[in-house]
């Protein structure tokens, strides 16, 4: 299964998440990617648009190797395996930890003008993605959102690794994915058209959401 885009994927997982309509549901999309897909679900569930925003923390070698993830809330998780099996020092960790959370407070900046998330007392929350690889971004945001106090949390993207997908369904009330491929190794390939989404587009998205509600 092959998405055309993410406004596309959001359309055809709004339709998975259309049982939620009637139980107070806020859409959290996961920026920058997860948020034209959160947009086109808010738009089905007439349901508010906001982001919690979490970052990977990349190995100091290579970035693309993930040892762990930070969110909001000052959430921090950290992959103790993968750290003692690269033999990184704290020095090392702590600086990459605090490279991302200079991003993290960049981006809460700029979405949000630095405002913290609401309370989600009485809701659900739907925590949206373009993909689930790992899950430990994924996981990191969730833990963010726990501290809020929601009623139900949910994560809900099109595409997801199977390994995942079972680790985050333990820690939360429902992963619900369109699609788990047999061989899953990046979200990019499930979908035609993957260009990156900019800092303009998630506050574009955010301000059009706001007559959904």
């Amino acid at each position: 299964m092959i998405f055309t885009d993410r406004s596309e994927a959001g359309k055809r997982l709004a339709v998975k998440l259309k049982p939620y309509r009637n139980k107070n549901p806020i859409i959290l999309a996961l920026p920058r990617g997860g948020v034209p897909v959160g947009f086109e679900v808010a738009k089905i569930l007439h349901a508010p648009l906001e982001v919690v925003v979490a970052r990977k923390i990349g190995a100091p070698s290579n970035a693309e190797l993930g040892i762990g993830a930070i969110s909001e809330e000052g959430v921090k998780v950290l992959d103790e395996d993968t750290i003692a099996l690269l033999g990184l020092s704290e020095d090392e960790i702590k600086d990459v930890v605090e490279r991302e959370e200079r991003e993290l407070k960049r981006r809460i900046d700029f979405y949000r003008q630095g405002k913290p998330l609401p309370n989600f007392t009485g809701k659900t929350a739907i925590l949206v993605d373009d993909g689930l690889a790992t899950g430990v971004t994924a996981k990191a945001a969730t833990l963010a959102v726990k501290k809020l106090n929601p009623r139900k949390i949910i994560f809900a993207t099109p595409v997801c690794a199977k390994d995942s997908t079972a680790k985050l369904s333990t820690q939360i009330d429902s992963v619900i994915c369109i699609f788990k491929p047999f061989e899953f190794r990046a979200v990019g390939p499930w979908y035609k058209e993957f260009k990156q989404v900019s800092d303009e587009e998630v506050v574009d998205k955010l301000k059009k959401a706001k007559k959904f509600i």
